[in-house]
């Protein structure tokens, strides 16, 4: 079976084909034309949308497909606990079952390095629980520039580097700040994951997962397109079970 899941998102279109569960080709574009003529030859017999930009029914007048349209009353491969569903980013819990998928029954947490920095976990009874939601790299150098007088704003650039612990001037000493701060804040909450859950594993996706891609242990692995592996997960169970 073939699959085609495109996640829309504010600035970027993103889309995977997949067979089963092997992601077989992969695209971003930024307009929704650009995408359907990259995608115009694929071949798929199911598609799952998810869109932070436009309506179901909108979508049902921009695609040339039928397509299954995730939101908050599709039904998921795992047990949903969180007391807030309706709050909860759909981003967020894809990510998580695309890690719990190709976690063979683990408890997982998955960490999404983006604007945001969130960690999602489901435990080994296939029950998402939750996480956190921390400021991402850029965000936090905003937050130095704008709430103080004289620091200035940084632009986070994810192929610069990795900063010295100890920073020789003020711009060196807020890259360390933040880029350690980032580090060593994902390494104390897996580690109190790890403490409860021995057998956790760990997957990172978003913008900066290759940025941090040191903090990588054998337990840990980084998987780009992490909410696209969740959507085709999320799909797989909707036609599995209709």
């Amino acid at each position: 079976m073939k699959n085609l899941v495109i996640d829309i998102g504010n600035t970027r279109i993103k889309s995977a084909l997949f067979h089963g569960e092997e992601l077989v080709e992969d695209c971003v574009e930024e307009y929704l034309d650009e995408l359907l003529l990259r995608i115009s030859s694929w071949e798929f017999d199911h598609a799952m949308v998810s869109s932070v930009r436009w309506s179901r029914k909108e979508l049902e007048v921009l695609l040339p497909f039928t397509f299954v349209f995730l939101d908050r009353s599709t039904p998921m491969p795992v047990t949903n606990a969180y007391e807030t569903p309706h709050t909860l980013g759909l981003d967020r819990i894809a990510a998580a079952i695309g890690a719990h998928g190709m976690a063979g029954g683990s408890a997982v947490l998955s960490i999404d390095l983006g604007t945001c920095i969130t960690y999602d976990f489901i435990d080994q009874s296939r029950c998402y629980q939750g996480g956190a939601i921390s400021p991402g790299v850029q965000m936090r150098f905003t937050a130095m520039h704008t709430q103080t007088a004289r620091l200035p704003l940084l632009e986070h650039v994810p192929t610069d580097g990795f900063p010295a612990l100890t920073g020789n001037n003020t711009l060196e000493g807020m890259k360390s700040g933040v880029y350690h701060g980032v580090y060593f804040e994902m390494e104390g909450i897996i580690s109190q994951y790890r403490r409860h859950y021995q057998h956790l594993k760990v997957f990172i996706c978003g913008g900066d997962a290759k940025f941090f891609e040191s903090l990588t242990k054998d337990y840990i692995f980084v998987i780009p397109n992490l909410v696209l592996h969740g959507l085709n997960r999320i799909l797989n169970y909707n036609v599995n079970t209709n």
